[in-house]
């Protein structure tokens, strides 16, 4: 895997946020699933974090696109744009050539046919010449340090930007299983509506997902109380500029008609799962993956709903694409992988 192999090893988390992207053990795309492309040429003139600022700052002849929604490709012509030219700055650092590109990609377990098809075609037109995909799921519990082949019941869920996905898994296999459009992007909105109905004030999607990540709680109460949040928008009544003070508390009161949905379907999969595998879940607790993971209280709130352990796995954000880079070590001992 030096400066003149003949193949490139890449494990991509394609998210409705975020890509990472594995090589060589070293996480080196880390970027938001954005691409900015020219409307009368259709080339790619930005991607990933210099595309982000040019969200609702554009002007016609040019278009931001986040490619993937509810975790699924929504554009698969910008999807293929954005993951060819992440893969051209893996290979601008490493490689003189165009090397063989050998993929594993996580994928919703929620995925169609028709949806996983997209995905390989996408992988196989940006350079991949052999692509396996894994189930989110899957490789969440994996860079979780689950023993996801163990003859017992283990329980992950992943809360990405566009599906939150719930599963038990046993004996290499996804024994039950739930997907959910309630995420990250959901969260966002959630907040952009609380404040523009409670505040008569207009924000942006991007403002929205930094209070998210500085204030989103979901719980009205916590012990290390994070510093109120000052934004300034457009009031919805004069047009002027208003500033307000936002707390953790509110958006712990906007985000709970979504959260409510989560604790429905986590109940779901604990109600479908089968006695013995429930036995060892209470066991060993339940592990919480991807950047919902970082939403302060949510592991005591779904603890105290369920009355079951909560674990938040070292590093959340990267917890899937570590776990899709574990699965691409083992592809010959992987039976779930899909090829």
């Amino acid at each position: 895997m030096g400066l003149f192999s003949l193949t490139q090893e890449l494990a991509i988390d394609l998210g409705t946020a975020n890509t990472l992207i594995v090589y060589n053990d070293e996480v080196v795309i880390d970027e938001p699933s954005v691409v900015a492309v020219n409307v009368q040429t259709g080339q790619l003139e930005a991607l990933g974090s210099k595309a982000q600022p040019y969200i609702g700052r554009t002007n016609p002849n040019l278009r931001t696109i986040r490619p993937l929604r509810d975790g699924v490709i929504a554009d698969f012509n910008a999807t293929e744009l954005m993951l060819r030219g992440m893969i051209r700055k893996i290979k601008t650092r490493n490689t003189f050539f165009s090397p063989s590109l050998k993929m594993v990609i996580c994928i919703p377990s929620g995925s169609t046919n028709v949806e996983i098809r997209a995905v390989r075609d996408s992988a196989e037109h940006a350079g991949g010449r052999e692509v396996a995909m894994i189930f989110e799921p899957m490789a969440a519990a994996l860079g979780a340090g689950i023993d996801v082949e163990a003859p017992e019941g283990n329980m992950i869920i992943d809360i990405g930007g566009g599906t939150s996905e719930i599963a038990c898994i046993s004996l290499g296999g996804i024994v039950v299983s739930e997907s959910i459009n309630i995420a990250g992007d959901v969260f966002t909105t959630d907040i952009m509506e609380y404040v523009k109905q409670q505040h008569s004030v207009r924000i942006g999607e991007r403002t929205a997902e930094d209070i998210k990540c500085k204030i989103g709680a979901a719980v009205p109460e916590l012990e290390e109380e994070p510093e109120d949040y000052v934004v300034t928008g457009p009031s919805m009544l004069t047009g002027l500029p208003q500033t307000i003070t936002l707390s953790y508390n509110e958006i712990a009161y906007a985000l709970d008609k979504s959260l409510v949905k989560l604790d429905a379907a986590l109940m779901k999969v604990l109600q479908d799962m089968p006695a013995e595998l429930y036995t060892d879940v209470v066991r060993n607790g339940i592990y919480l993956a991807g950047g919902g993971a970082l939403i302060k209280g949510l592991d005591r709130r779904l603890s105290k709903k369920t009355g079951i352990p909560f674990h938040i796995a070292e590093d959340p954000l990267r917890a899937v694409v570590r776990g899709t880079n574990i699965a691409l070590k083992n592809m010959n001992r992987f039976s779930f992988l899909m090829r």
